[in-house]
């Protein structure tokens, strides 16, 4: 028998069944952004559902599969963005001409994220693609290594949900991952970073970990703190940062500075959630 969805709102309509008020004008800049939120509410609200459908199936690859956790949610929020792009649900539509008062014109322009400027809790914008959260598959890996990560962030000053993020976004905490340019474990170094670092078992956690963690910090002492680039030179390489003034043109390298920011956000916002709660 199929699990009944766990979606409070079947409809999503009937969130958005009440007027508003739009006595007052927009400007294009207004309706532009306008237009970006709408989207990005109904990309969310399908990933949402998509997460939802594949759940009782622990996603698309099961629990066993290496990068399940990291293909399930590139495939969900890819497809949701297709989805609200298309206006396949019409939510986004019903929101913009409630608001506004007018039907969203197809060529309205919208407003490009700008580049991430942020400090050690970033505040993300994700245009059409809703914020990734981890798997909590990867989450319950991840937190093996909760001493070890702590002491890390103690030794070299690195924010300790930084130092998770990488892990999260490297090998999804597997500390067994291998890669296909030979990156291994759980911060996927590379022979010569390992060595470098002064690493002689790359499969240690703890030595992956701080050898991880102390090149990071170098990355972000190189780049004055600056996240993004340090995230970049972490994924590229620090030479391709400085060759292109930035995060390089790569999109796997610009993927990856994303999905990190954005597990850092969801890991910040966790913990402020529970600090709160206590």
């Amino acid at each position: 028998m199929i699990n009944q969805l766990e979606l409070k709102v079947t409809d999503p309509k009937l969130q958005i069944s009440k007027p508003v008020d739009t006595t007052s004008k927009y400007s294009d800049a207004q309706k532009a952004k306008i237009e970006t939120a709408a989207k990005q509410f109904e990309s969310l609200l399908t990933a949402m559902m998509l997460k939802s459908m594949t759940k009782s199936a622990n996603g698309l690859s099961g629990d066993n599969g290496f990068g399940g956790d990291y293909f399930d949610t590139i495939f969900q929020n890819e497809l949701a963005s297709m989805i609200s792009k298309n206006h396949n649900l019409g939510v986004a539509g019903i929101l913009y001409k409630k608001l506004t008062g007018e039907s969203m014109d197809s060529n309205t322009k919208v407003e490009q994220m700008q580049p991430l400027n942020i400090g050690i809790n970033p505040k993300l914008e994700f245009n059409n693609n809703p914020p990734i959260s981890p798997s909590s598959q990867s989450l319950d890996r991840l937190n093996r290594y909760e001493g070890i990560i702590n002491s890390a962030s103690e030794q070299y000053g690195v924010n300790k949900n930084l130092i998770k993020s990488v892990i999260l976004t490297e090998s999804a905490a597997n500390e067994k991952a291998v890669s296909s340019a030979k990156a291994k474990g759980l911060m996927q170094l590379i022979d010569s970073t390992a060595s470098q670092m002064g690493v002689s078992n790359v499969w240690d956690p703890q030595q992956n970990i701080f050898a991880g963690t102390k090149y990071l910090s170098q990355m972000l002492q190189k780049f004055n703190g600056n996240i993004n680039l340090a995230l970049a030179s972490y994924n590229a390489g620090p030479e391709n940062v400085q060759k292109y003034g930035g995060i390089p043109p790569f999109e796997e390298t610009q993927n990856y500075v994303k999905r990190v920011l954005s597990y850092l956000n969801h890991l910040n916002g966790a913990e402020n959630g529970n600090k709160q709660s206590i």
